[in-house]
């Protein structure tokens, strides 16, 4: 095969790729939050802000980064992905949380570059324009999904750290932009499309307690490893894949992202009303809430970019949206779900006391039991306590024995429980994005957007 053809056409592949790697990094150290908090010491909230940060100066430098790369769009994108490369370095070597947290800055403005510029290079490496935006929206929903398990893999199987080793390799989308022509347009970009903007971000919100606060209930909550937790949230990624080849809806455009947004909303609410603690319970509303975010941002951002002049200036617009919905989404939600954590977490402690007294077992096997598991569970910070040691450090009398262990399983089943009712409310509010996204799309749909 001649090397110009395979240059050809690996160059929109390459750029499809850097486009989810970078906002695969709004969501990819979901699953490493828990290594981070146990490393640096520090709590929920402030962790949280590995996310937050990241999301927030993309969300900010999206669209002036956007207004330089339509005029320089190559340059733009090899000053990005060498910024995020070197960045990712930094994060992956950062040796205190204050350290970790400017770099996560720094990526987000490489980051910026790459995604913008994209959107206008694309285009001239495919056979049609709009055959390189849709290349484009449904790059950034995949990586979105895809982040937490490849995230939480990199976290079990190495460190966290991997996670940002190997993001570096993105700056070799370098070696493929050479030889694509733009034409670069003096026009007026426009007015952005505020209704479809609106509604992507309240979709994105709606989006972070699926892909964030899922993640923190499976590990803090249910005391999952991140490699199995990683394996069960792999389910939204593959439903945003499976509904970009389903059939095109009834309805066009506005039905995808109508429906979308009610399947993403169902989906967050079932996750919040499990009848009980289980990885099962969790699969179907997953589905929903992959084929919701496969459906609805592929949609809005097909609307917020289709017919616009000076494609990079308008997807820097449904980026920003996109990434300020993610902050609002952390910001709102993780103060409830501390709170209602610590809350159910306090009860969870009463009632494993109350079980513990109740079981049929020696008396000075339950003191002991209530003794060295009052310690485990203090240390346990906003998370579930490992009772496991506990009971392998006693040994019951011969005849309790069954009702000793049966008494370990109940004990974790109350547990993990108790931190399922932690969920509610968060997810509940979560649902609540979702749904009042209907207004900006029916709005969209009358501007004739959508």
């Amino acid at each position: 095969m001649h090397p110009t053809y395979s240059l050809t056409r690996l160059r929109p592949l390459a750029l499809a790729i850097a486009v989810a790697v970078v906002l695969a990094d709004s969501s990819v150290v979901i699953l490493a939050l828990p290594a981070m908090l146990t490393e640096f010491n520090v709590e929920i909230p402030t962790v949280a802000w590995v996310l937050t940060s990241f999301n927030l100066v993309l969300a900010l430098c999206a669209v002036p980064v956007a207004y330089l790369a339509r005029r320089h769009p190559r340059f733009v994108l090899i000053a990005g992905a060498g910024i995020f490369a070197g960045a990712s370095v930094v994060c992956a070597i950062a040796g205190g949380f204050t350290e970790l947290m400017v770099a996560r800055c720094v990526q987000a403005v490489g980051g910026a570059g790459i995604v913008t510029a994209a959107l206008d290079l694309m285009p001239a490496t495919v056979d049609r324009d709009r055959d390189g935006v849709h290349l484009w929206a449904m790059a950034g929903a995949i990586g979105l999904a895809v982040g937490p398990a490849l995230g939480g893999a990199l976290t079990q199987l190495l460190s966290w750290r991997a996670i940002f080793f190997a993001q570096v390799p993105v700056i070799a989308v370098i070696a493929v932009v050479r030889g694509v022509v733009v034409q670069c347009s003096t026009e007026r970009a426009g007015r952005p499309r505020i209704a479809a903007n609106v509604a992507l971000a309240l979709v994105s919100a709606s989006l972070t307690a699926a892909l964030f606060l899922l993640v923190l209930l499976l590990i803090n909550g249910w005391g999952m490893r991140p490699l199995a937790a990683a394996i069960t949230v792999s389910v939204m990624p593959l439903a945003a894949v499976a509904a970009g080849k389903l059939p095109a809806l009834g309805g066009g455009t506005f039905a995808r992202a109508a429906a979308g947004a009610i399947a993403t909303a169902t989906g967050v609410a079932a996750l919040g009303l499990l009848p009980r603690a289980g990885v099962a319970w969790t699969l179907a509303p997953q589905i929903l809430v992959g084929l919701g975010l496969g459906f609805t941002v592929g949609a809005l951002t097909e609307a917020a970019l289709s017919g616009r002049s000076q494609h990079s200036i308008h997807g820097g617009w449904t980026v920003a949206a996109r990434h300020i919905g993610v902050v609002v989404g952390i910001v709102v939600l993780t103060p409830i779900f501390v709170a209602d954590f610590d809350r159910q977490q306090a009860r969870g402690q009463d009632a494993v006391l109350a079980v513990t007294l109740d079981a049929p077992v020696d008396m000075t096997t339950k003191l002991e039991l209530m003794r060295k598991g009052a310690v485990v569970v203090e240390q346990a910070v906003e998370r579930i306590p490992d009772l496991a040691p506990v009971f392998n450090s006693i040994t019951p009398n011969r005849d309790d024995r069954a009702d000793y262990f049966a008494l370990e399983d109940r004990l974790n089943d109350q547990l993990r429980r108790t931190s399922s009712a932690a969920v509610v409310r968060s997810f509940l509010i979560a649902a609540l994005f979702g749904l009042l996204a209907l207004a900006p799309i029916l709005v969209a749909r009358k501007r004739a957007e959508l």
